[in-house]
């Protein structure tokens, strides 16, 4: 229990009056991830770590060993995102809460299964958080906005890099905004746009109401990060 109270205490000491960057490990450089997270460090928030099973998105994603392994590298906290199907997404929540996962989310389109691994992680200490596909809709979010940490909304298809911001994405964080604001946990749940993440959207996200983008080649592929961080910080 003591891992999970110190990843806790990493979501805790995250600033609070600004835009925290997530930085998806899906756009380092794989071959040398080690070096990457050491290039890093300072200027992410939190590594966002996603998983994929190959049928709830096209593309096969991280796993806990290789979690374990960057989990002794730094302390910046670890968000990972659970883009499985329902009968092995409870079997990959505990493997990568044991590999030293920080956050786990799962998506609104789990529905049951969903709510009961945000439970089982919650009674293990873990903190947790929900994601919603850009194509669903946001009431399907509704039974999770009591229990969860971070909400994150999809700005593009699912697992598929490189495509453009859904014109609907600033609209669906408003939206999101006020569900957590009406469930009374708006100070208390970070909202993260997540796709579609580039210089020109990123302001937009954030004046919708996003805490935390999901950058990847914004950030893995900066030719200055350092100024490029300090930019994202300043909106």
């Amino acid at each position: 229990m003591a891992t999970q109270t110190i990843g806790s205490a990493r979501f805790a000491s995250l600033p609070k009056d600004r835009l925290l960057a997530e930085f998806s490990l899906w756009s380092a450089d794989l071959a040398d991830l080690a070096a990457e997270v050491a290039r890093v460090e300072g200027h992410a928030d939190i590594h966002h770590i996603d998983v994929a099973d190959g049928h709830f998105a096209p593309a096969f994603l991280f796993f806990p060993d290789l979690v374990a392994r960057l989990r002794k590298l730094t302390d910046t906290p670890f968000h990972v995102h659970l883009m499985t199907t329902d009968d092995i997404l409870a079997s990959q929540a505990q493997q990568f809460a044991e590999a030293g996962a920080d956050l786990i989310s799962v998506h609104a389109e789990n529905g049951e299964a969903g709510l009961d691994v945000v439970a089982e992680l919650k009674a293990m200490g873990v903190r947790t958080g929900v994601v919603a596909r850009v194509e669903t809709d946001l009431a399907a979010l509704a039974p999770f906005l009591g229990s969860v940490d971070m909400v994150t909304l999809l700005g593009t298809r699912i697992g598929v890099k490189g495509q453009d911001l859904d014109p609907n994405a600033c609209a669906r964080l408003e939206q999101a905004g006020t569900m957590l604001c009406q469930a009374g946990r708006r100070d208390q749940v970070l909202l993260a746009a997540d796709g579609g993440i580039r210089e020109h959207t990123v302001p937009k996200l954030r004046a919708a109401g996003a805490d935390t983008v999901v950058m990847g080649s914004l950030a893995f592929g900066a030719a200055d990060l350092a100024q490029r961080i300090a930019w994202s910080r300043g909106l």
